[in-house]
């Protein structure tokens, strides 16, 4: 059956309707979010937040319940606030409150007297706040204090590193003792003076230049420098000072061979060994060199020349120094890494154990040779034999055990070792007409 012309207008009028209505449907369901949301705005076209409302709810409850002494604390943007630009971080989280939500400045709803006292409150938190940062950033930073004249003498000796420098003198005055020849009294006291002048100059120029690593160490953060007993210059003054005259006594009161290794002494301490700690494990071999050198000196400043005794001497003070240090260097480590020192326990510890062995066992070696070139007799690498053998014995376990027990063990036993050592030495001393006698024998 054929539609009529009316049926098929009124049924296209009635689809175009209801698409427009489907239509107009569809955008309402859309536009629905942004018309509720444009409720929400404000005069000044600003958002009504969550954090509007809940600090809203703090300001509340703080007038509420002011007994219980809750203040809010207001958290200072990070972009604009010098609190946080002058505080550290650790610092800054214990004044921030307990509990964390930004605070708005600026709202748009009515002011009261309470907000503007809880303003007030807050300004005075975050002024007291940068007065602690300011009094906490003073305190870091390096200052010198006030050392009474009755302190001085005390500084200076800790300046000059005294327990080291007795420690070169004794190895000088060994080497002074052991050479050939009369003893000449004058001459050995200006030998010890200027050695020990010399020391104390070298010592001082080291703790100088080491300030800033120092005072990330444990054993050097109290040095008197570290600590700002004394300023840099007076350290430089009294260096400059111990360094003349020490120099003088030995180039002029003894020979110019010891002047020369005092200079050369000094120089290799303050300006190799210092800066090649930073840089290479070698500055263990240079430092041993420069603890070496005080016993030739004594010796040349006896005998006026560098014989083959000086340089058995130095040998054994070279020899020593390994097993001294690197026992010592094991135990401090972490001192030594917090430091930025280069130090063979830290960045070869199978070389630091090996090398310590190595002239443990080199002990036992030079102390024969001694008897060979006439320095002592052959009673003394006899009755040196124990105690270079136990002290191998502790190098050995060092070596095998590596830990800081056989480490101890072996830098206890190094500090008595020595001066037995060099005491065995003076008394096995070969003596001026014995050597005499074997010249005249075959005549």
């Amino acid at each position: 059956m054929a539609a009529s012309p009316h049926t098929l207008s009124s049924r296209l009028l009635t689809g175009s309707v209801g698409g427009c209505l489907w239509y107009l449907e569809k955008r309402a369901i859309q536009g629905l979010p942004h018309r509720v949301t444009h409720l929400f705005r404000n005069v000044n076209n600003q958002w009504v937040m969550v954090q509007h409302l809940s600090f809203l709810k703090r300001m509340y409850v703080t007038q509420l319940h002011r007994g219980l002494s809750q203040r809010v604390k207001p958290k200072p943007e990070p972009a604009a606030s010098p609190f946080l630009e002058h505080t550290s971080s650790g610092q800054a989280r214990a004044e921030v409150d307990e509990l964390p939500s930004p605070f708005v400045p600026s709202l748009p709803l009515s002011r009261k007297p309470n907000e503007d006292l809880v303003e007030l409150e807050a300004a005075s938190i975050v002024d007291r706040s940068l007065d602690i940062a300011k009094e906490t950033k003073e305190e870091k930073q390096w200052k010198e204090m006030k050392v009474h004249a009755d302190d001085l003498p005390g500084i200076l000796a800790r300046l000059s590193k005294i327990k080291l420098t007795a420690l070169v003198v004794s190895t000088t005055s060994a080497g002074f003792a052991l050479a050939p020849g009369p003893f000449n009294w004058p001459c050995f006291l200006l030998t010890s003076l200027g050695t020990g002048l010399a020391s104390c100059a070298a010592n001082s120029i080291n703790q100088f230049f080491e300030v800033p690593f120092d005072s990330n160490m444990n054993r050097t953060k109290n040095r008197p420098l570290v600590r700002g007993q004394i300023s840099p210059l007076l350290a430089v003054c009294f260096a400059t000072c111990c360094a003349v005259p020490g120099v003088a006594l030995l180039t002029w009161g003894v020979n110019p061979l010891t002047g020369a290794l005092g200079v050369f002494n000094i120089f290799l301490y303050t300006c190799c060994y210092t800066p090649l700690k930073r840089i290479s494990i070698a500055n263990t071999w240079v430092g041993a060199v420069v603890g070496a050198i005080p016993p030739v000196m004594g010796w040349t400043a006896a005998t006026g020349s560098l014989d083959a005794g000086a340089l058995l001497l130095g040998g054994i003070l070279y020899s020593w120094q390994f097993p001294h240090f690197n026992a010592l260097s094991w135990g401090l480590r972490e001192d030594y890494s917090r430091g930025g020192y280069c130090m063979m326990s830290v960045t070869h510890p199978a070389l630091c154990r090996r090398v310590a062995l190595r002239h443990c066992l080199a002990l036992i070696a030079l102390s024969t040779a001694a008897p060979v070139l006439d320095i002592t007799t052959w009673a003394f690498p006899i009755i040196s034999l124990p105690i270079n053998l136990y002290i191998s014995y502790l190098g050995f376990r060092f070596y095998m055990d590596a830990d800081r027990r056989s480490s101890r063990k072996l830098f206890f036993c190094s500090l008595w070792h020595l001066p037995l050592l060099l005491l065995l030495m003076l008394t096995c001393k070969q003596r001026p007409g014995r050597e005499g006698d074997k010249g005249e024998a075959p005549s």
